[in-house]
């Protein structure tokens, strides 16, 4: 669809998607991306189909939920451990959102640089380059990549070529984990495509090449590249390619054996081991089953090894996003200089590539490409999409970031109007515990959905009916028609994005934490003075869960010199948590803990007055007691040691002569006589995200107070910023 927007073509942006859940491949139109800070656009001239790791994700897809389920079983494990704690209903539709969204495909590409961002100086519009990640790198029309995957491409080095430049790193990162020298013998095992690379940097290093595949076509081509004899690994090809190791190493074996295979067979271990020398290094490079046959591989004392992908700096986001790189001098071959190798090699003409390219599609012919692929219609080793070449002239790639739904229509508004809302981010929480609730309803108007990525923001536009999708949050921030905005981004976002929606008069919803240091709190603070907009809420949701509404109606507000205690058993983050970046994120507490400081204030009914907070000496694990106004005493237990499949929030209240326990929003037990009084929560876990959306969006078309005072909201996050400063003072502070 194409319109006039501002003296602008309107042009949203092709990309390939699969939906997990149903495994459709599609190419979607989405929102181009924005040019962040430390990065670069690139318009892509070719992308890579990966083979090996693409189609092993495309066939995964097409499993049924239980051939899902037993691919990944570690997925299953945490699927179990929610549903103890989540319960069934609330952990199926976080499975299912997570499972029914469109997911890119692609990780190598070359392309032309439209747009350098800011702090990036080492490349301009125009220029060629070679690009890598399987969230950068993609098979889209446009791309956003950081400067640490991105790399320059030679003068002389064809496009098309250029694009094997991560697969390439991949196989040079493997040959260097071997540690190959002059007259070496090595053994690759799997001539795919990386093989195929590795054999060919092999032989470029002076290493003597043997190899072993089931297709007979990809042996031939590996000699052609270089390899002195490659066979079908059946007994009499191992034993032919036995024969010819024992003449060239005088019967020692190779000193070397890259896997390069996958699937679920134990042979290219157990042939590894026949076939190498004493003390002879096996590296890993694919993925494929490693059930080590022990004495084999104590006899010969092999020295096994792992290699992670396209280098160091791999799945490390200070050096892939944040652009810090390794010095040389401490680690010479980060990914990037292996890319750069790459291209070098190509330059010269130390590379055979031209040999791999199988054909190349247009992008737009990529279902149908994957689906021959996947049935084996198609034969060959490299096959590429390509894209059209870009217009790089001044103006000329003035793609707006903008994407409108052309099967949308407008929902029906109350008569008072629906409130029309703009989302800046939409991943999980939002996508499970947010939208669903928002979507379909007559009294909103889901305008306008803003992300970091063009694919999320496209999923939500899909699965719930927002009239555009964007990449950039001036588009939801500048809108003047939107009444409310709601801000799911990163914790290091949320208060400078909260100033600039207060600033621009929309009523704000924004998760937790509002801020994450005192700072950011102060900044909000003189927002709101300045702009006298406090149509301010904070995704404080459990004191709108019904279940613990009616706990507080039960044990009612309780005399004063209350004391109650909240055990919060989080859990371990996942090793490649966000969460994890203390420096950029904050704490995990500053994050999360003023859900429980406004549950207690809440249930006690006054605010605190002065915060104690201890911890482990890595402060994991915390105890803070909070002193209120009126004489009560809470205290908060935040664990991350334990069991996982224990209750995860039990809260306990001692007022007087009453005691009650409120048992992760599926129990409660009051004592105020002689026996317990017990009731048992039936149904799906609530806490509490319906009701609080319902109060919000009530107050923002009637006008009417927020649900939760600005005061309340201030305290609590100053309450909670003050656990880190007790915790470094070691004593009480006082709000």
């Amino acid at each position: 669809m194409v319109g006039v927007v501002e003296g602008e073509v309107e042009r949203p942006m092709k990309q390939v998607t699969q939906n997990y859940k149903s495994g459709e491949l599609r190419v979607l139109e989405v929102p181009a991306p924005t040019c962040r800070p430390g990065g670069v656009l690139v318009r892509s001239l070719y992308s890579l189909i990966s083979t090996g790791t693409e189609m092993m994700k495309v066939s995964e897809a097409r499993m049924s939920l239980v051939g899902k389920a037993r691919a990944r079983p570690d997925q299953v494990r945490k699927l179990v451990d929610s549903v103890s704690r989540q319960g069934v209903r609330s952990t199926y539709a976080k499975a299912m959102s997570r499972l029914d969204s469109f997911t890119p495909l692609g990780y190598s590409l070359s392309g032309i640089v439209t747009e350098v961002g800011a702090g990036v100086d080492e490349f301009k519009v125009g220029q060629l380059v070679a690009c890598a990640g399987n969230e950068h790198a993609l098979h889209a029309e446009v791309n956003w990549v950081p400067v640490n995957l991105c790399v320059p491409v030679p003068d002389g080095v064809e496009p098309r070529l250029a694009a094997f430049a991560t697969v390439g790193a991949i196989a040079m990162h493997g040959v260097r984990r071997a540690e190959p020298q002059i007259g070496d013998v090595a053994c690759v095992v799997g001539l795919g495509l990386v093989g195929q690379l590795v054999v060919q940097l092999l032989v470029a290093a002076g290493v003597r090449v043997v190899g072993l595949d089931v297709v007979e076509a990809r042996c031939r081509l590996a000699e052609r590249s270089g390899a002195m004899a490659c066979e079908v690994p059946d007994t009499e090809g191992i034993d032919r390619l036995e024969r010819a190791i024992g003449r060239v190493t005088s019967g020692r074996g190779v000193d070397h054996v890259l896997l390069v295979a996958g699937g679920l067979s134990n042979g290219p271990v157990e042939v590894a081991a026949r076939l190498a020398r004493d003390r002879a290094r096996v590296v890993d490079i694919g993925k494929l089953k490693l059930d080590l046959p022990w004495n084999a591989y104590y006899d010969k004392e092999l020295d096994v090894r792992f290699s992670r992908s396209y280098g160091p700096g791999r799945y490390d986001e200070v050096y892939e996003l944040d652009g810090v790189d390794y010095p040389a001098g401490y680690v010479r071959w980060t990914e990037r200089r292996n890319l750069e190798c790459f291209v070098d090699l190509l330059a010269g003409g130390k590379l055979a590539v031209e040999a791999l390219v199988s054909e190349d599609f247009p992008v737009a012919d990529a279902p149908d490409v994957y689906g021959r692929l996947h049935s084996g219609d198609l034969e060959g080793i490299g096959f590429l999409f390509r894209y059209p070449d870009p217009d790089v002239s001044p103006g000329a790639m003035s793609w707006r970031t903008v994407a409108r739904d052309p099967d949308h229509r407008p929902q029906k508004a109350t008569a008072g109007g629906g409130v029309k809302v703009g989302f800046i981010g939409a991943g999980n929480y939002a996508s499970s515990m947010l939208l669903p609730h928002l979507a379909g309803r007559t009294d909103v108007e889901l305008s306008l959905v803003a992300t970091a990525t063009s694919l999320s923001a496209a999923n939500a536009q899909r699965r719930f009916g927002f009239r555009h999708a964007s990449t950039d949050v001036e588009s939801v921030l500048g809108d003047d028609s939107i009444d409310a905005v709601f801000i799911v981004t990163r914790h290091h976002t949320h208060a400078a994005l909260t100033c600039r929606a207060l600033e621009s008069g929309k009523a704000v919803f924004v998760e937790k934490p509002l801020a994450i240091d005192d700072e950011e709190l102060s900044v909000i603070a003189a927002t709101v003075t300045a702009t006298g907009n406090d149509r301010l809420m904070v995704g404080f949701n459990r004191r709108f869960s019904p279940s613990l509404g009616e706990f507080r109606s039960r044990i009612g507000s309780g005399p004063a010199g209350s004391v109650v205690r909240y055990t919060v058993n989080a859990g371990a983050l996942d090793a490649g948590s966000w969460y994890r970046n203390v420096e950029l994120e904050g704490s995990r507490f500053v994050g999360e803990g003023g859900h429980f400081i406004d549950t207690l204030s809440w249930l006690v009914g006054a605010t605190p007055t002065v915060v104690h907070a201890t911890g482990t000496p890595d402060r994991s694990d915390l105890h803070v007691v909070l002193s209120h106004e009126d004489g009560s005493m809470s205290s908060i237990d935040y664990l991350t040691h334990g069991n996982p499949r224990t209750p995860k929030e039990v809260v306990e209240v001692a007022a007087g002569t009453l005691s009650a326990r409120f048992e992760n929003f599926r129990r409660t037990s009051v004592w105020s006589g002689r026996r317990p009084s017990t009731h048992r929560v039936r149904g799906a876990v609530d806490k509490g995200q319906r009701a609080q959306l319902d109060h919000f969006l009530g107050s923002v078309r009637s006008g009417s107070p927020m649900p939760i005072p600005l005061g309340s909201l201030m305290h609590t996050t100053a309450a909670t910023l003050a656990v880190e400063r007790s915790l470094a003072a070691g004593r009480p502070v006082e709000l």
